[in-house]
């Protein structure tokens, strides 16, 4: 790679196609760090995403028009790879990160190779996993593996959101992988929050036991495990499903809502439950376990994937992955502790570990060390840790 010239405003674009307008931890990752970088920095950050229709605002969100994916939060597909990169080429970017492994990964690498600028890739899901789980026997997490690695190796530095998916890439042979946690907007994600609203909401009594599920309805989230614990514990403990595409009960004891896309309405939801339950155990961060910690709430979840990285006993309960009847006991158990003790735990944690502020400082410093000629990662790293 080429030395650029360091600018006094370099340029950097993050391409991915995981963007929906509507939800989705990319979304809240790229939105977060391009409000940050205007208050914090002299870097001009630019997205290029899917959407409705094309549109190119530099130092904005960049659209290229694409297929809704049926069944997803509004997520498109633009099928034209030659369109991404002819857009990528016209923001004269100093450094280019892409969030996902298909075309507008392969564009931006062809775009850096143009350039002789760095290039980064952010591993925000298993790929391999995801795909071999969707498509079956047609093609192998091995295969899609190699493919992975084969892609990567053309990158500066990877950056991992988890130990766990650290760990994976290096198993694949990337090893210029760096751990580079996402963050929690503290100001919007916070006790504070807490109102009496949300039993009112459900029609439930002060005294209810009510624990929140936020998230995709998929099958890797387990939800017949949630479902099948709240049957076994029966009242007065109380599920919220917040995510489905309607609203209604679905068992006495649990309520579906639709996706929160307000982040402060999806927080008074959160900081007004007993606690969050999850039992999805292909989790590579869970940045909504994190949302509902930063909100002063404890966490019961599988201990299964990245999930183990954020909770412990000391901010809430881990069950056997899988299991209904030990997701009720975790459940259960949980109340024989001080929730509020190991809610304001949970909240300490995240201002120590997991803001935004944190994550975007140590993502810079690596930035800015690629923008100098450096390649900043060697195995089992961390990101560059701010000063």
């Amino acid at each position: 790679m080429a030395t650029p010239a360091v600018n006094d405003r370099p340029h950097l674009v993050d391409t991915t196609l995981f963007y929906s307008p509507t939800s989705g931890g990319v979304k809240r990752y790229l939105t977060a760090k391009h409000a940050w970088l205007a208050a914090h920095s002299r870097w001009q950050h630019t997205m290029v995403v899917p959407g409705a229709q094309d549109r190119s605002e530099r130092g904005g969100v960049c659209t290229l028009a694409g297929y809704p994916v049926p069944g997803s939060f509004n997520y498109r597909l633009p099928l034209d790879p030659r369109r991404w990169l002819r857009l990528l080429d016209a923001l004269d970017p100093d450094l280019i990160e892409a969030g996902d492994a298909f075309h507008p990964a392969w564009a931006a690498w062809r775009i850096a190779q143009r350039r002789g600028i760095p290039l980064a890739a952010f591993f925000h899901s298993n790929l391999p996993q995801i795909i071999s789980r969707r498509v079956g026997g047609r093609l192998s997490e091995r295969a899609l593996g190699r493919y992975v690695s084969w892609l990567y190796e053309r990158f500066d530095v990877v950056f991992a959101p988890s130990r766990l998916m650290r760990d994976l890439l290096n198993g694949l042979g990337v090893h210029h992988a760096v751990h580079q946690p996402l963050g929690v907007d503290a100001d919007v994600f916070r006790p504070q929050r807490r109102g009496d609203g949300l039993r009112q909401r459900l029609g439930l009594a002060a005294a209810a036991r009510v624990l929140v599920y936020a998230g995709r309805f998929a099958g890797e989230k387990n939800l017949p495990v949630l479902l099948g614990a709240f049957e076994r514990l029966g009242s007065p403990y109380h599920l919220l499903l917040i995510g489905g595409g309607r609203e209604g009960r679905l068992a006495t004891n649990v309520t579906m809502l639709p996706y929160r896309r307000d982040s402060i309405e999806l927080a008074e939801w959160l900081a007004s439950a007993d606690a969050l339950v999850h039992a999805g155990t292909k989790e590579t961060f869970g940045l909504v376990i994190l949302e509902a910690m930063a909100c002063g709430r404890p966490v019961v979840a599988a201990r299964a994937g990245a999930i183990p990285e954020f909770v412990d006993e000391a901010v809430g309960m881990l069950a056997e992955p899988g299991s209904a009847a030990r997701m009720a006991e975790a459940i259960a158990a949980l109340y024989d502790r001080d929730i509020e003790e190991l809610g304001a735990a949970a909240r300490a944690r995240v201002l120590r570990k997991f803001t935004w502020n944190r994550a975007f400082q140590a993502q810079m410093a690596t930035y800015n060390a690629m923008l100098r000629g450096q390649r900043v990662a060697v195995p089992g790293t961390e990101a560059v840790e701010p000063s």
